[in-house]
């Protein structure tokens, strides 16, 4: 009997529903996002305003909407420099070793013995607020957890018949590295992006919460709910919808780790 692997096909299909929701957000929205409404100031949910309406009497799906796509992007940055460089790093310092191997994981450890919040909140400090620059720092701070798979696993093959069999042949050092050994750490790298999305936009949201990350008017879920945090009572709605969604997004990949995890079990 064929053994599904539930995880891995409930996290896709989770984080697909939601990544076209975001896409769409970029493209169309019920109301303008930034357009206000005194009339609607609070509004509860209804036909017109699905998700109810904020502070100011903008519409919270449409804002939602476009929001969960900023926090797409972000944490989709945000991973990509980290596995770039992480993944060049980490192959080079496990294939080559020596001094190259102890400069870098001297350099990756003194970025791991820092509170991540900590130096974030330091780049921030140096390189001002806003998203990109959000991207830049935790890109930044994303590099060691991928240095230090990809080091340990590149160390694991390089003494494997294939990549001696390759060397034989007179395939080149970069070669086998990006050729010979690297497909093979495919699903090992998508475990760990996948966990590092889940970080990234925990910290995008936490970041936009005190201010630092994405600038109104732009919306983003984490400067929603630090907006909503005067209105828990009264208008519950405004914080309990972008929560939602942040909950989703990290169960979505929460599940699609798991899934992969299980992956290089069996």
């Amino acid at each position: 009997m064929k053994k599904y692997n539930y995880s891995l096909i409930i996290g896709l299909v989770l984080t697909g529903a939601l990544l076209l929701f975001a896409l769409i957000g970029q493209f169309w929205t019920p109301y303008s996002i930034t357009e206000t409404n005194v009339a609607l100031k609070n509004a509860a949910p209804s036909m017109a305003h699905l998700m109810g309406c904020d502070n100011l009497g903008r519409d919270i799906l449409s804002r939602v909407m476009n929001g969960c796509g900023t926090t797409f992007l972000v944490a989709v940055l945000t991973v990509a420099i980290g596995c770039v460089f992480g993944v060049i790093f980490g192959a080079l310092t496990g294939f080559y070793g020596g001094r190259l191997d102890r400069v870098i994981m001297r350099l990756n450890d003194i970025l791991l013995s820092f509170p991540s919040v900590l130096l974030v909140l330091i780049f921030i400090s140096v390189i001002g607020k806003g998203k990109y620059n959000i991207v830049l720092a935790l890109g930044i701070l994303f590099i060691p957890s991928f240095v230090r798979m990809v080091r340990s696993e590149v160390i694991r093959y390089k003494e494997q018949e294939f990549v001696k069999s390759a060397k034989v042949l007179g395939a080149g050092n970069l070669r086998i590295i990006f050729v010979h050994i690297l497909p093979n750490l495919t699903v090992s790298m998508l475990t760990t992006a996948a966990i590092g999305f889940n970080n990234a936009v925990l910290a995008e949201a936490s970041m936009s919460y005190l201010g630092l990350g994405v600038q109104p008017p732009e919306p983003s879920l984490g400067r929603m709910l630090s907006e909503a945090q005067g209105y828990v009572f009264n208008a519950p709605w405004y914080a309990i919808w972008p929560g939602v969604v942040i909950v989703l997004i990290i169960l979505g990949f929460s599940l699609i780790s798991e899934g992969l995890r299980k992956m290089t079990e069996s």
